[in-house]
C-alpha cells in the first residue's frame, strides 16, 4: 500500500513522467512534419492532454502504466519507417531523460537540505520521479499494440517480416491484457526496467 507521503509525491511525479512522455511523442512528430499533434492540442505539458485514468492509476500504484496516446499521420514523414521509429522511441527516451536528471538531483541536492527531515523528503520525491519514468518508459517498450515498442520493431523489420509481425499484432492486445491480469508482465518488464536503471547509473555525474 501506498503511503500518505508516497501518495502526495508521486501525483505531480505521476503527471510529470505522462506529459514529458506524450508531448515528446507530438513534439516528434510535429518536427518530422506532421501537424496532427498541433491540431490535437498535444504539443503540450499540461497532464490533463495526455492523463489515461486507467492507466495513470496503474503508474501509480504498480510502476509502471501508459498515458493517452498521441495520435500521429506517418504519410507527412519523408521516410515514413524512420519517421516512425524517431516518433515511437521519443516517449520513451523523453522518460529516460528525465529519470536521469532526477537520478542525479537526488544523489547530491538532499546534501544541501537545511534539515534531515526534509532531505528525505526530496530524496523520495526524485526517487519516484525515477521509478515512474523508467517504468513508463519500460511498458511502452513492450512489443506489444498500442505499445511504442510494437512500432519500434515495425520499424526495424525488413518490410516482409514487419508486414507479418504487424499481422500477429493485432492480438497484441489480448496478450498485454492477459500480461496484466495474470502479472507476466511484470517478469517481462523487469529486465528491461533493470538495464535502464544500470545505464542511468552508468552515465550518472
Amino acid at each position: 500500500m501506498l503511503s500518505i507521503e508516497q501518495l502526495v509525491l508521486g501525483i505531480p511525479a505521476l503527471l510529470l513522467a505522462i506529459s514529458f512522455h506524450e508531448f515528446a511523442h507530438g513534439y516528434a512528430a510535429y518536427k518530422l512534419g506532421d501537424p496532427t499533434p498541433k491540431y490535437q492540442g498535444r504539443l503540450t505539458l499540461n497532464p490533463l492532454a495526455h492523463l489515461d485514468p486507467i492507466g495513470a492509476l496503474m503508474l501509480l500504484i504498480f510502476r509502471f502504466g501508459w498515458a493517452r496516446p498521441v495520435m500521429i499521420n506517418s504519410s507527412y514523414f519523408k521516410d515514413r519507417r524512420k519517421g516512425t521509429l524517431i516518433v515511437s522511441l521519443a516517449g520513451p527516451f523523453a522518460n529516460f531523460l528525465l529519470a536521469w536528471v532526477f537520478f542525479n538531483l537526488g544523489r547530491f541536492l538532499p546534501g544541501y537540505m537545511p534539515n534531515l527531515s526534509l532531505a528525505r523528503s526530496v530524496s523520495i520525491f526524485f526517487l519516484i520521479n525515477v521509478q515512474y519514468n523508467l517504468g513508463l518508459a519500460a511498458f511502452n517498450l513492450l512489443p506489444f499494440p498500442p505499445l511504442d515498442g510494437s512500432k519500434v520493431v515495425a520499424s526495424l523489420l525488413p518490410a516482409r517480416w514487419a508486414y507479418s509481425f504487424n499481422q500477429w499484432a493485432r492480438y497484441g492486445q489480448i496478450i498485454l491484457v492477459v500480461l496484466l491480469i495474470t502479472g507476466g508482465a511484470q517478469i517481462v518488464l523487469n529486465p528491461i526496467y533493470r538495464t535502464l536503471y544500470l545505464l542511468i547509473a552508468k552515465l550518472s555525474l
